[in-house]
Formats: structure tokens, C-alpha cells, sequence
């Protein structure tokens, strides 16, 4: 049985004519309707306690949204939008993430997919952008840190954009190992592939730039002879994907190739390298600003993580010029 976060606030987060908008939700949650909620148990997002928040955030940035949103909302920056109810949703976005990181951490379930919004790693310390208010996966790894008894979070990252908020909070702890696919060039412009984190950190960021076009083989192989191996090295407790779903062909804001299924193949993937590590998997919704593409997307995802299987036929050719960017400084190498 897999958990499945949901709650109305997240429908009241108002963006207007907005790729990011409560649609998104309603595809979801209506492709999961019409297959019964199948496999899964529905949970009630909790409101983030601030303190969860002011892990990954500075005071300052946590205050500055409560004030927007309680004084009518406003434009962040171009791409960046809150309204009266954004307060509520980001709240239970960030809380939902953290107490499903701490049952998964207890016991309760292999899985869990938070089905929030906003979404959450373009958000940095002390900085909301790229539709994000609060950085929920990075307020999950936290939680897990200081509160799940985890000592070790990775942070798998398949946003078709890179997640530079995640990637800047982490950047100088070896607690949370990063590693990202994203597509290059692209919003936010960051993520190459030189770059490794910095003092403590160093070493714990991988970052995976692919070409526009890269299609399932590539992210497959990436998958299975990068991510992979780095995991089992890292030994991680907790295994937390940043489940962007706009590398699908059909998304009008990035430009690589998967297809619906190729989410069940790759979550499938993920949860066998869970499943060696005896580690659950937390999801959180990032990006995926096709409707259609989303609603078929999301329970494909679902379905790969109830049926954890090994991608052992994905060729290795797109993998290897990434292999001199692994360090081996993680347990076990």
C-alpha cells in the first residue's frame, strides 16, 4: 500500500492563467478516481509546522510569504505567483512531505507520492522562484534528518528543469546526497555537470544534464548505471524523488521525450534500488503542465513504485561521460 497525501488547499492556490495551476491537481486526482485510488491509502496533508520550515528556509523568507499571502498575494517574480489560500497550500505541501517522510521512516509503507502544490525545488533558503514557495522535498530531507532518525537522505531529482533550490540548501552537507537529470540548456540555467557542492558537500551533488530530445533509454541509463550505484555506495535511509513529470513528450515547457509509460519503468527502477537498500521512497510533485500527460503520468508513477523491478536492459552508451563526475567518498567506496 502505497500513501497518497492530498488536501483542498491545494486547489486554493491561486495562479490565475498559469502553467502551474490547480488543473494539474484535478487531472491527478481524476485519473486516481476513475481507478478507484487502486493500491493506495488517502492521507490528509498536515500544515508544516514553521520549525520544519526554518530548517531549510531563513526566518525572513518563511515570514515574507505569510505576510504576502495574508495581505491579497502578489507576483514574486515573472514566473512566481501567491494568493490569499498559497499560505495554506504551502504549508500543507511542505507538511504533507514531512510526516510522510517520518512514517515511511517508521515502518508504515514502502512508498508514499505527495500530490501537492506548489511545488517545491526551484525554492532556495531564502528565496521563492520557478512556481515555488517552499522547497517541500528539502523540508522532507530535513525532517528526516533531525526528527525520522534517518542519518542519510539521497534526493533522486527527474524535473525536466534542475532543481537549483534543493541543490542550494544541500550543497555544503554530506547528509543529503543530490542528483539530478534535468535537461541543459534550460530554466533555471544551473546544474552543470562540473559542479560538486562545496566544503562538506563536496562530492555530494551529481548533476546530469541532458540534451534536449533525450528520450526514456537516456534517462533509463542514467538511472540504472549512475544513480544506481551511487545509491548503494551512499546506503541512504531514505530515498526522496523530486517527481517532475515535464520531461514528458507532451509538455509545452521543456522539450525531451518520455512517454507516460516511461514513468512506471523508471519508478519501477527506483523502488528496486529501494528495495535493495531496505530504504522507502517519499515522491513529491514537482513539475508536469500537460494535463492529459499528467493524469496518465502520475498513475504510471504509482504503479512503478508498488513493482519494483531492475532496469537491467537499459543500455549503458548515454551514462559513461558522466562516470568521471562520480566521487568516492560515500560509504562503502
Amino acid at each position: 500500500m502505497i500513501l497518497y497525501y492530498r488536501h483542498a488547499a491545494s486547489l486554493a492556490h491561486d495562479t490565475g492563467p498559469h502553467p502551474e495551476n490547480a488543473g494539474r491537481i484535478a487531472a491527478i486526482e481524476g485519473a486516481l478516481e476513475r481507478e478507484g485510488w487502486a493500491g493506495l491509502s488517502l492521507c490528509d496533508s498536515p500544515a508544516a509546522d514553521e520549525s520544519w520550515l526554518a530548517r531549510v528556509h531563513t526566518p525572513e523568507h518563511i515570514v515574507g510569504i505569510r505576510e504576502l499571502c495574508e495581505t491579497g498575494g502578489g507576483m514574486i517574480d515573472a514566473d512566481t505567483v501567491a494568493s490569499p489560500g498559497s499560505w495554506e497550500a504551502a504549508l500543507r505541501a511542505a507538511g504533507a512531505a514531512c510526516e510522510a517522510a517520518e512514517r515511511l521512516l517508521a515502518g508504515e509503507a514502502p512508498a508514499a507520492f505527495c500530490g501537492a502544490r506548489p511545488p517545491g525545488h526551484h525554492a532556495e533558503r531564502a528565496r521563492a522562484m520557478g512556481f515555488c514557495l517552499f522547497n517541500n522535498i528539502a523540508a522532507a530531507a530535513a525532517h528526516a534528518l533531525r526528527s525520522g532518525g534517518a542519518e542519510r537522505v539521497l534526493v533522486v531529482d527527474w524535473d525536466v528543469h534542475h532543481g537549483n533550490g534543493t541543490e542550494q540548501i544541500f550543497k555544503e552537507t554530506d547528509e543529503v546526497l543530490y542528483v539530478s537529470i534535468h535537461q541543459s540548456p534550460l530554466y533555471p540555467g544551473t546544474g552543470p555537470a562540473d559542479y560538486r557542492g562545496e566544503g562538506a558537500g563536496e562530492g555530494y551533488t551529481i548533476n546530469l544534464p541532458v540534451a534536449p530530445g533525450a528520450d526514456e533509454r537516456v534517462f533509463a541509463a542514467l538511472l540504472e548505471h549512475v544513480v544506481r550505484p551511487v545509491a548503494l555506495a551512499y546506503e541512504p535511509d531514505l530515498i526522496a524523488l523530486s517527481a517532475g513529470f515535464d520531461a514528458h513528450r507532451a509538455d509545452p515547457l521543456a522539450s525531451c521525450r518520455l512517454a507516460s509509460s516511461s514513468y512506471e519503468r523508471l519508478a519501477s527502477g527506483l523502488a528496486a534500488v529501494a528495495a535493495e537498500l531496505e530504504a522507502p521512497v517519499l515522491a513529491c510533485l514537482e513539475g508536469g503542465y500537460d494535463h492529459t500527460a499528467l493524469g496518465e503520468s502520475v498513475p504510471a508513477l504509482l504503479r512503478g513504485l508498488a513493482s519494483p523491478r531492475r532496469i537491467e536492459d537499459a543500455e549503458r552508451g548515454p551514462a559513461e561521460p558522466h562516470r568521471e563526475n562520480l566521487h568516492s567518498r560515500w560509504r562503502g567506496g
